[in-house]
């Protein structure tokens, strides 16, 4: 078995410094050279223990100050769940409504996008067709808790009132149910989650540090014969939000 990296234990000893209220939150940690001459590593160790540390929330980096024990946050609990896809209404929203906060959501869709490889891919249709194409900012009491991007096939919803997720009678129904009003029945779905660290663009988005710790779920829904009917990729940030998977028995 390799050995830890030496930076991974410092991240180790921070925490249990941490833990142990040897600083609490708002304090200012030592200098980075103090701090490597009492662990007996190098300063880019340190940096690199800290950097961990800042994308998990723990501490937070001010620009010509130093680096400081981060204020604590509540973690919003995301549960992903076969049940859950067939509530009314917005499942997000009842979510926040049951941790007493106000869900909403900010959106804007493209028609008639063409499709990269990868997306292609997960659509089984060819690269360049049209898709329509959703971005996603969801907020809790009006903080951005996740992002999400949805490509759906053009060639499904053209000509029909469901063609925009968020716009029209349909608006806001969620793609099982906008799909059922289209005569698609959507039988499954599969999810992909990964841990990565977030994109410049997404923690300006998501208000967190850049390099912050995300979970980027590829998600697919199916409709009963077996094609794909949307795709999309949900990033929530580790620090804000713990993902839960409820999985059903069969008895």
């Amino acid at each position: 078995m390799s050995e830890q990296p030496p930076y991974l234990h410092i991240v180790d000893v921070l925490r249990q410094r941490i833990a142990d209220q040897e600083w609490v939150a708002g304090d200012r940690l030592p200098s980075r050279a103090q701090l490597a001459q009492e662990c007996g590593v190098g300063e880019a160790v340190v940096r690199r223990a800290q950097e961990m540390l800042i994308s998990q929330g723990v501490l937070e980096g001010r620009a010509g100050s130093g680096t400081y024990v981060a204020e604590p946050q509540e973690r919003v609990r995301m549960v992903r769940s076969r049940q859950h896809e067939h509530t009314d209404g917005s499942l997000f929203r009842a979510e926040m409504a049951a941790l007493g906060k106000k869900g909403t959501w900010e959106s804007r869709s493209e028609a008639m996008v063409s499709a990269p490889a990868d997306i292609a891919a997960r659509l089984d249709i060819p690269e360049a067709d049209y898709c329509v194409r959703t971005s996603y900012e969801y907020l809790a009491d009006g903080k951005p808790v996740l992002l999400s991007t949805s490509w759906e096939p053009y060639s499904i919803t053209s000509g029909t009132l469901a063609v925009l997720p968020e716009g029209g009678p349909f608006a806001g129904m969620g793609v099982v149910r906008r799909m059922a009003e289209i005569g698609i029945t959507v039988s499954r779905a599969t999810e992909q989650p990964e841990p990565r660290q977030a994109t410049a663009e997404e923690a300006s988005l998501l208000g967190v540090q850049k390099g912050a710790f995300v979970t980027h779920i590829r998600r697919t829904y199916y409709s009963d014969d077996g094609r794909p009917v949307e795709t999309a990729d949900i990033v929530v940030p580790a620090a804000r939000c713990e993902i839960v998977y409820e999985i059903p028995i069969s008895r």
